[in-house]
């Protein structure tokens, strides 16, 4: 995945200036990521509960998935930790569900839908789970006017990214990547900075390519605050 950082990302300012907005999460998200081929180990949950889930959940409190993606999740602790996060009360996650979408939304829905699935490997006839919920997701929070989608994933924020030129009718949603994220999360609570530390460096910083092309955590830090001109301490 590539970490760029030529422009700042509308959406991230947006969220700095009001963190209580909806964001709805892709899969990887939630999943631990694993790339054991990669490195040495793989995240196990517990650690990435520790270093990611609780810190996001802690600082949005109005993250949401689709229904789609939460039937995506088949490890048992991701599952338990999500179905907790729903029945939170206040509910700390909240599912977008087709059936609860008017006539006239549906129709739109599915008119968004055949813009986006051809550019995926999501076939609505097969009903596959290849991309499914990063389709289903896209097609809802489009037609309900939900700006920002939260992916880990380059298929997804290129559909986001790419919508006027390849026609998928997502205009008017923005993508959010999660280095953009873990960036939010070191400036609420610069203590946690090795653990994130980690979590970015796996993510972005593993491969000869990406230690090539993306910069490592300490440049990550200073080029974020010169787009973003926010330091720790003013969130302290």
């Amino acid at each position: 995945m590539e970490v760029n950082l030529t422009f700042d990302n509308p959406a991230l300012k947006s969220i700095f200036a009001d963190p209580n907005q909806t964001i709805t999460l892709d899969a990887n998200f939630l999943i631990p990521p694993d790339r054991g081929r990669l490195a040495r180990r793989s995240f196990d949950f517990p650690t990435f509960q520790q270093i990611w889930l609780d810190p996001i959940f802690r600082a949005f409190p109005n993250l949401a998935i689709h229904e789609a993606v939460y039937d995506e999740l088949v490890l048992p602790s991701t599952k338990s930790y999500v179905q907790k996060q729903m029945n939170a009360t206040p509910p700390r996650l909240a599912i977008h569900r087709d059936s609860n979408l008017t006539k006239i939304e549906k129709m739109l829905r599915d008119s968004i839908e055949e813009k986006i699935y051809p550019l995926t490997k999501y076939d609505p006839l097969l009903d596959n789970r290849d991309d499914r919920g990063e389709v289903k997701s896209l097609a809802y929070i489009a037609t309900k006017g939900l700006p920002y989608f939260a992916a880990h994933d380059s298929n997804a924020i290129q559909l986001v990214e790419n919508a006027e030129a390849w026609s998928t009718g997502l205009d008017n949603i923005q993508a959010v990547k999660m280095y953009e994220l873990i960036y939010f999360l070191y400036l609420m609570n610069p203590s946690e900075k090795r653990s994130l530390r980690i979590l970015y460096k796996y993510q972005y910083h593993l491969t000869k390519h990406e230690k090539k092309t993306n910069p490592e955590w300490g440049q990550f830090l200073v080029r974020m605050e010169a787009l973003y001109q926010i330091s720790p301490r003013e969130n302290k």
